[in-house]
């Protein structure tokens, strides 16, 4: 049974609703939204107007108690489903209990006026979240539309891109689309003229490398340098082959324990937005420097946890991977870890001395799974001439639980 109705609005207010939205607005007892959302209803609606207040989570959650037996209309940005409050309201209160009427998202709105193809281009929110989240997204030719929450995404966007080597990217603000005073204003990254814009503001970037720059791809295996790091690094190509074996899928949540630098959390977490890591890391200083590298690589909700394992592991949330990089001969670590490992899990670990390495077949002959020696040799200058120079061999353990 429907208990609330979410109608979307736009910057062109009530003659941009519906029929539909506007008899639901019509016959509501209250009305919830933003200042700004409740001024665009005519005064002729005789609805009690009741503003969010701040925090607004705690109201979206006691919702329907607070207005019991009362038609409810909440009001919303556009589309309410699109990193809106319809989103909230449902996760909160179930699909049966809310009415969605959508009005033409801001997404939707920019791509008309840009021409762009909606499927061809890529929308990331920052809103209440770490702008650093669309340096995944920045690679040459691209085309992104960064979703803020107030007037200045637009500069901040253009900052993260110039600092990333893509300064030459177009980047074009859209206010109040779709309303009577909309507006553009347009330049390249590295020149953005605006510190602040109108607060309903989509910021789009037409993606344009700058001489030199190397980007980085979404796919693991990232060069070395792209790490601050002190030595406690898995390297790029053992990375890339240890990363195959966990086997990122969307959703998915990662243990990185004993992360030293954090670069298979942060690669685990590059390859889709929603793919999740904790980095266990005893070491402060490189605890520090893990969450460090990942803002600057773009994943800033990657979780880092300072401590020992296996003790540092308790009350974590159950994951679906676990990679171990350090620590095998520690006691109960690989024990702790296939005991929290969700059925269908993936436990990836590596060695690089005859101890690890005795660890890891003995668990092989335990519970199963793959032991596989990658030996790697790297071109290197000798006298005049070029010769191999191999790294440590290193045995990676790979089992499905």
């Amino acid at each position: 049974m429907t208990e609330v109705v979410v109608v979307g609005i736009g910057a062109d207010g009530w003659d941009g609703l519906s029929p539909r939205a506007r008899r639901a607005v019509e016959d509501a007892d209250v009305l919830r939204g933003s200042a700004r959302q409740l001024a665009l209803v005519p005064d002729g609606v005789p609805a009690e107007r009741v503003p969010w207040p701040s925090p607004m989570a705690p109201a979206l959650a006691g919702l329907l108690d607070e207005h019991p037996g009362r038609r409810v209309v909440v009001l919303a940005s556009g589309d309410p489903m699109l990193s809106g409050v319809g989103t909230s309201l449902v996760r909160l209160h179930g699909a049966g209990a809310v009415e969605v009427l959508p009005h033409p998202s801001s997404v939707t709105l920019a791509c008309a006026r840009l021409g762009w193809a909606v499927e061809e281009t890529q929308v990331v929110t920052v809103v209440g979240r770490p702008v650093e989240l669309v340096v995944p997204h920045a690679t040459p030719g691209r085309r992104l539309l960064v979703l803020g929450s107030d007037g200045g995404t637009p500069a901040a966007v253009a900052r993260l891109l110039t600092a990333h080597g893509y300064g030459a990217s177009r980047v074009v603000a859209l206010a109040q689309l779709g309303g009577p005073t909309e507006r553009r204003s347009a330049g390249t990254a590295a020149q953005w003229p605006y510190p602040e814009t109108d607060p309903l503001v989509v910021t789009a970037v037409e993606v344009v490398a700058d001489p030199g720059t190397v980007p980085l791809p979404p796919v693991p295996g990232l060069p070395d340098d792209a790490y601050a790091h002190d030595g406690q690094l898995t390297k790029r190509d053992v990375r890339a082959v240890t990363l195959a074996r966990l086997a990122p899928l969307p959703g998915r949540l990662l243990w990185d324990v004993g992360a030293g630098a954090g670069s298979i959390g942060i690669e685990w977490m590059r390859v889709h937005p929603s793919c999740r890591a904790v980095a266990v890391e005893s070491d402060a200083a490189r605890a520090r420097r893990v969450g460090e590298n990942a803002v600057r690589l773009g994943v800033p909700g990657l979780q880092v946890v300072e401590g020992r394992a296996p003790a540092a592991l308790d009350g974590l949330p159950g994951p679906d991977a676990v990679f171990v990089g350090g620590g095998l001969t520690g006691e109960g670590l690989l024990e702790t870890c296939w005991a929290a490992l969700r059925p269908g899990g993936r436990l990836v670990a590596n060695a690089v001395t005859v101890e690890g390495e005795a660890v890891l077949a003995a668990w092989r002959s335990r519970v199963g799974g793959e032991l596989t020696r990658l030996s790697v040799a790297h071109a290197a200058p000798v006298g005049g001439y070029t010769g191999w120079r191999p790294a440590m061999p290193v045995t990676i353990w790979s089992v499905v639980r």
